[in-house]
């Protein structure tokens, strides 16, 4: 049975060259990076070769890249240490509403145990925020926002290039984060026009390892780590290396962005080649989120009314199509997507949402066949569901 996996919002498949270049660090470049000795020096220089390629997507200067475990820890990074570290200046932050579980949980977090007062921002029924809304939002005592480049489960491609000036415009001490993990190496990450200070990003997210990503820090951005050990990484995040996942990392960093407007535009190709084979298909379905042909290039979400989305995700898992009832850090709690239900939608629309997430590892013609027979899915599910 032929498998058509479109679920790369959740995680990727890595490149053969990324599986190879890990291998060989394991194999052979299995020093610690801090030791003085030849083999040390060696996996150092795999690291720092990873750094400049991580580095030529923001401004090529290799000390403002922390490397993390992943998009979780460098959000946690972002907020937490920003936010603690400046507490000094104010004690309100802004956030939006859509945001990812490791971003809204930390600003839960500092509101709830640190004593900080939080603004959640509203958006609108396509996920986007209002710029002028964080505006009015904007206090003498605001040190921190952090609004996300792409939402992870609608597509929606958040206008960073207002919002950042608006800040700034506002309070030029203002420290602007954006998580970028679906966004990094795929879409152009413009900093300057967004005014940026901190961007969070993941490696398995551009066909690389798990258990690699990324802070950038513009210059002078004052955080607080998160935990206490010795020096690595400019001693903001500290532990031994994971040399072979950062250096996967860099690898699919450099390979993801190469040709990256050939590469959206194929993208785009594939997920409108989905969307019209779907709506010419006949079966009933709703878009959640931005329309087909705006949003992220890899990402689109439907509500199939009248069937729950997990009983339509197993009938396509058996189909060999593999898709997602939403952030695979949400997929498994029994409640309706938090994103979903800020956009205003009903219980029917919630209850039958899937997130369809492409990679240019699928192809047109999967496009159709997998189109045909999630039609198939729902025809044959709603003649049992609602007989």
């Amino acid at each position: 049975m032929e498998e058509i996996y479109l679920d790369n919002s959740s995680t990727t498949r890595p490149y053969p060259e990324v599986i190879d270049f890990m291998g060989t660090a394991l194999d052979k470049n299995f020093g610690n990076p801090s030791s003085l000795h030849q083999k040390g020096i060696e996996a150092e220089k795999l690291v720092e070769e990873a750094r400049r390629r991580i580095a030529s997507f923001f401004t090529d200067r290799e000390d403002e890249i922390y490397f993390t475990s992943g998009g979780t820890e460098a959000n946690n990074l972002a907020v937490k240490g920003a936010a603690l570290r400046n507490r000094n200046r104010g004690n309100h932050l802004i956030t939006s509403q859509v945001e990812h579980p490791s971003v809204l949980n930390c600003f839960r977090y500092l509101e709830q145990e640190e004593g900080f007062s939080v603004d959640y921002l509203p958006v609108d029924n396509r996920g986007f925020v209002d710029p002028e809304q964080v505006k009015k939002l904007v206090k003498k005592e605001t040190i921190m926002v952090s609004i996300m480049h792409v939402n992870n489960e609608i597509g929606t491609v958040q206008p960073l290039e207002e919002v950042g000036p608006l800040v700034k415009d506002a309070n030029p001490s203002i420290l602007f984060h954006v998580d970028a993990v679906q966004s990094f190496a795929r879409m152009a990450l413009d900093i300057n026009s967004w005014q940026a200070d901190l961007v969070s990003c993941s490696g398995h997210k551009i066909h690389g390892p798990r258990g690699a990503g990324c802070l950038w820090a513009k210059k002078g951005t004052l955080l607080q780590p998160l935990f206490h050990g010795g020096g690595q990484e400019r001693e903001l995040r500290p532990g031994t290396e994971n040399v072979p996942a950062i250096a996967g990392f860099g690898l699919a960093a450099k390979l993801t962005g190469e040709s990256r407007q050939r590469k959206a535009a194929a993208l785009g190709s594939l997920k409108l080649s989905f969307y019209q084979a779907l709506e010419n298909s006949g079966v009933e379905l709703y878009v959640n989120g931005p329309l087909p042909e705006n949003g992220a290039v890899h990402i689109i979400n439907i509500s199939f009314p009248g069937l729950p989305s997990e009983v339509l995700l197993h009938s396509l898992e058996e189909r060999g199509i593999f898709a997602s009832s939403g952030s695979a850090c949400h997929s498994r709690k029994p409640e309706p997507s938090h994103i979903l239900q800020t956009l205003g939608l009903s219980e029917e629309r919630l209850q039958s949402a899937l997130r369809f997430s492409f990679s240019f590892y699928n192809s047109e013609q999967e496009m159709e066949f997998a189109a045909a027979q999630i039609a198939e899915a729902v025809r044959e599910l709603k003649s049992i569901f609602n007989p």
